[in-house]
């Protein structure tokens, strides 16, 4: 129940009928002033699922601890005690895709490591010039001193040994990779730092034709990005930020994907696609708290001490969750559609891989796309 100031008035603004007590008797709209502080489209809004009759706590009690309970109780009609599952799942969503980005974290690891790695190849590099620098001077030496010693003696042998040192140091120098970094923060593709070089890189190419046909998307890309001025850092930034906008939008749209598999799976006639629809939802709320609750203990852990305990802890909270996870659907599978333990584990491990596999390919579709949709 919202904290709205009541209308003076006992006249339903929605519907025009009288209103006696506080919410309509006839279209169920309460009958407070129709202009309030701003602050209360969130207020109401959290209202909504945490204080409507205990709608929001003990559907997510349900949904945490109980699998399959809330999916039950929803196909039997008790649906006025719990949130709807449309409802519920956007809700989750928004809140685990928000929270993260709210919580203050350490450093940025990766990126300190990519910054690690880039300098101790430059660092590697120069120190094979050197070294390729003192050999070269030393061959010289050698080469003039045995020319005074004795013409007549044939320095070849030499130069051909030492030739071997410099060709065994070249060759322990950093070779070219997919994706390299140059000295002033920008990225090399295949040993490309813009398109023109690319494209002449990919025409002399006889043997990796289809490398650079498949690195071509990423290369127009990051070098267009580069041309406006983003180094290394600030392209993965946006990449990241653009693939955590995209992703909730592609669990939604595998939700029938998933329940499509489960009308598969199932007696067409006792269990209408609506029934494996809402299951789904249930699940995919579920993942989505089990990924929100994984996020938050990393933040957490990251801002305690990095002793050898608090890493232990971590590991085994989170192989904990995730086992919790993987089970969760077997329990929740066996416990809604009532079929024999074998039965279900046959059809929740077929399901399981089907899915992972589906779910996979969504991913690297989605990583593909979200990469080409930054701008």
């Amino acid at each position: 129940m919202s904290h709205g100031k009541l209308r003076e008035e006992k006249l339903c603004l929605n519907c025009e009928n009288p209103v006696e007590e506080r919410f309509c008797p006839h279209c169920g709209q309460e009958n407070v002033e129709p202009r309030q502080p701003f602050y209360y489209l969130f207020t109401h809004f959290i209202e909504d699922f945490t204080h409507y009759d205990g709608q929001f706590w003990k559907t997510i009690q349900y949904l945490l601890f109980r699998p399959g309970k809330l999916t039950k109780e929803y196909l039997a009609g008790k649906r006025q005690l719990y949130v709807a599952p449309v409802k519920l799942y956007i809700f989750i969503s928004f809140i685990t895709f928000l929270l993260p980005s709210l919580l203050s974290s350490s450093k940025n690891e990766s990126e300190d490591s990519q910054k690690v790695t880039s300098a101790e190849k430059i660092k590697q590099k120069k120190d094979a010039e050197k070294e390729l620098a003192k050999i070269t001077d030393s061959i010289k030496s050698e080469v003039l001193k045995n020319e005074v010693l004795s013409k007549n003696k044939n320095v070849q042998p030499l130069i051909e040994n030492n030739l071997i040192k410099i060709n065994e140091i070249k060759n322990s120098a950093p070779d070219e990779s997919l994706i390299d970094e140059t000295e002033d923060g920008k990225i090399k593709i295949l040993g490309a730092e813009n398109k023109h070089e690319f494209d002449s890189i990919r025409r002399t190419s006889g043997e990796n034709k289809f490398l650079y046909a498949y690195s071509e998307p990423f290369a127009k890309k990051i070098f267009s990005l580069q041309e406006k001025g983003l180094n290394k850092k600030e392209i993965f930034a946006r990449y990241k930020s653009t693939f955590v906008h995209t992703l909730p939008k592609a669990l939604f749209l595998y939700l029938p994907v998933f329940a499509f598999f489960l009308w598969i799976f199932h007696n067409k006639k006792k269990w209408w696609f609506f029934d494996h629809g809402i299951f789904t939802l249930h699940y995919f709320s579920f993942l989505l708290l089990g990924i929100l609750l994984l996020i938050f203990i990393s933040r957490l852990l990251d801002r305690l001490p990095d002793y050898g305990l608090f890493t232990l802890l971590a590991v085994l909270i989170h192989t904990a969750i995730i086992i919790y996870m993987s089970l969760y659907f077997f329990i929740a599978h066996y416990r809604v559609y009532e079929s024999r333990k074998r039965m279900t584990i046959l059809k929740g491990s077929l399901l399981f891989m089907i899915n992972f596999v589906g779910i996979l390919l969504m991913f690297l579709a989605l990583m593909y796309i979200s990469f080409l949709m930054m701008h």
